[in-house]
């Protein structure tokens, strides 16, 4: 993840658990809009973050002991809103090309169609996978 220049605006730990989904999407969502972005923003940020979650809730437990946690962190860099999602498995991400029939397969092409831009990292407990959206003008 590049350097963080400005603030931590919300972070929220969950436990690797489908169920905790609704509860990231309201979180990223409202950070999102009490930092009065652009009008569109907290609803894109809440679609992005809810395939970057659903991703490490659903391929982050490669090798992962039960139970383990999601944490999601939402910050400030200059015009740009950051949303970083951290989990324990060092399994990289990988886009895919799903099919026309195919009903997964396409949250990253989501995020990154949709993002200013986004990218991962390895960290020394798993990895970050973040996105960046033009939030403030």
């Amino acid at each position: 993840m590049p350097e963080r220049i400005g603030p931590v605006l919300g972070e929220k730990w969950i436990p690797r658990d489908p169920h905790c989904l609704a509860s990231v999407r309201r979180f990223v969502r409202d950070v999102a809009a009490d930092w009065a972005t652009a009008e569109d923003i907290p609803e894109i940020a809440e679609l992005l973050a809810s395939e970057l979650v659903t991703n490490a809730i659903t391929h982050g437990s490669v090798g992962v002991p039960q139970p383990s946690t999601v944490r999601v962190t939402v910050s400030r860099d200059r015009d740009l809103l950051v949303v970083d999602v951290h989990d324990s498995c060092s399994a990289l991400p990988r886009p895919r090309q799903a099919g026309d029939y195919d009903l997964r397969g396409r949250g990253l092409a989501i995020v990154q169609m949709f993002s200013h831009r986004w990218g991962w990292e390895l960290t020394p407990y798993g990895k970050s996978v973040w996105f960046q959206l033009l939030a403030w003008r």
